[in-house]
């Protein structure tokens, strides 16, 4: 048995990014259903990441960012948080809800907006693990707050620190019409979830 994400093979990680593949492609259909509207989210870019370098990505610690989190519970624990930085976060979501007037700002729905696409990721992503796996796995009620990325790292950082540094950091764009919208997916399971996910999978630890 493993004891932190360091001692994944390559098998692990490309399976890591397939489940990350599908998750990008389901959340796409859900996020395009929910608004009507043609919508794309680029081939994920799927690493395992040291905190520091995740949050150098972002942007670095001091970069305002949306950050969405969902826990999840169950046969798999873990969380899986949605970030961008919020100054593409009011253009994208002024570009979905067709809000041109006010682009500059972050408005209470436009923020509910931010909320709702992250708990349309995190799901998707999450059911993606499930339906993989046949794992039952719950999802708490998402959590929206902008803060500094630094700030919204140190989360998983206190929560999960001890058992390692490492997350599976995704990049991904949304593509609406012809805009495109970066954003960042973290997310962290246990070490006893991760080799149960990875068993069920017929890849051991």
């Amino acid at each position: 048995m493993i004891t932190n994400y360091e001692e994944l093979s390559p098998n692990h990680i490309d399976v890591l990014r397939e489940i990350g593949n599908i998750g990008a492609g389901n959340a796409a259909s859900s996020l395009a259903t929910m608004l009507d509207e043609r919508i794309n989210i680029s081939l994920p870019l799927v690493k395992i990441s040291d905190f520091n370098d995740a949050i150098h990505a972002m942007g670095g610690a001091e970069t305002m960012t949306v950050g969405v989190l969902i826990n999840y519970s169950g046969e798999a624990n873990g969380m899986i948080m949605f970030l961008i930085e919020i100054e593409t976060a009011k253009k994208l979501v002024s570009h979905m809800l067709k809000d041109f007037d006010n682009a500059d700002e972050m408005t209470e729905l436009k923020l509910s907006a931010i909320k709702e696409m992250g708990n349309i990721l995190g799901s998707s992503y999450i059911g993606s693990i499930a339906s993989l796996t046949g794992l039952e796995i719950h999802l708490s009620i998402p959590y929206v707050s902008i803060d500094m990325a630094g700030a919204l790292m140190s989360v998983p950082i206190i929560e999960f620190g001890a058992i390692g540094d490492k997350v599976m950091f995704i990049e991904e764009s949304f593509l609406i019409e012809d805009a495109q919208f970066a954003s960042n997916v973290v997310m962290f399971a246990e070490i006893d979830t991760l080799t149960l996910i990875m068993e069920r999978l017929g890849l051991g630890l």
